[in-house]
């Protein structure tokens, strides 16, 4: 298992335990054996959800721990692959298997990883612009996903109690509702110290997910 995948994994569900006052002990030990195992990548996947299927308490996190099990097989098991695996049909065929499954939190890992291999720190514009390019014409799909984001860029400005009122505001129906303020809270302040990140805390409608999502996000950040 990737040694930033796992830490972030651990940072996120520990999170995840203290808001919620539980144990996760024994599920962080059951989720390191699923992403460590030698096995196919579909199976893992199937691991994966019977893992959660047990422990409903963590259901939250189910989606962005998909995320984070597919960013493991890129890092990991892909080098133990074919050179052009992921060109395959076989490849394919998976991918349209899990076309439904995780979040939008995959860019946004893939983005901190390019953050990492160029020496540069992570930015609002520069993930909307230059990674998502959600200027081009071609790319009008991620412009749509991430239109509110687009729209609210000034909050990287702006105090937590603002995004978090402006996160209310989004539509039911928005595709980046769950992920709004945990994303725009990790580009205003990627390393918060304890009390900041307390405050980040205070003013979420849902704490346990959202302090989660930010929890990943710094530790990954950190670790690449």
């Amino acid at each position: 298992m990737n040694k930033s995948i796992k830490e972030a994994m651990l940072s996120a569900l520990g999170q995840f335990a203290s808001v919620n006052n539980q144990d996760h002990e024994a599920f962080s030990q059951i989720l390191v054996d699923v992403f460590s195992a030698e096995k196919a990548y579909l199976d893992k996947v199937a691991s994966l959800d019977a893992a959660f299927d047990d422990h409903s308490l963590f259901e939250p996190l189910r989606e962005l721990f998909f995320d984070l099990l597919l960013i493991n097989f890129f890092n990991e098991d892909v080098r133990k692959l074919e050179e052009d695996y992921l060109d395959s049909p076989e490849w394919e065929k998976i991918e349209e298997k899990t076309i439904d499954r995780g979040t939008e939190i995959l860019n946004l890992l893939l983005y901190l990883q390019e953050c990492q291999d160029e020496e540069i720190e992570p930015e609002l514009s520069d993930f909307l612009r230059e990674f998502l390019l959600v200027d081009e014409d071609e790319f009008q799909d991620e412009h749509r996903i991430y239109e509110e984001v687009i729209a609210n860029q000034i909050l990287v400005e702006s105090s937590l109690k603002e995004v978090a009122r402006v996160s209310s505001t989004l539509a039911e129906d928005s595709e980046l509702k769950e992920l709004f303020y945990p994303m725009i809270g990790f580009f205003r302040d990627p390393d918060p110290a304890d009390e900041d990140f307390n405050e980040f805390i205070k003013y979420s409608e849902n704490p346990d997910f959202d302090s989660a999502v930010y929890a990943l996000l710094i530790s990954f950040n950190n670790q690449n």
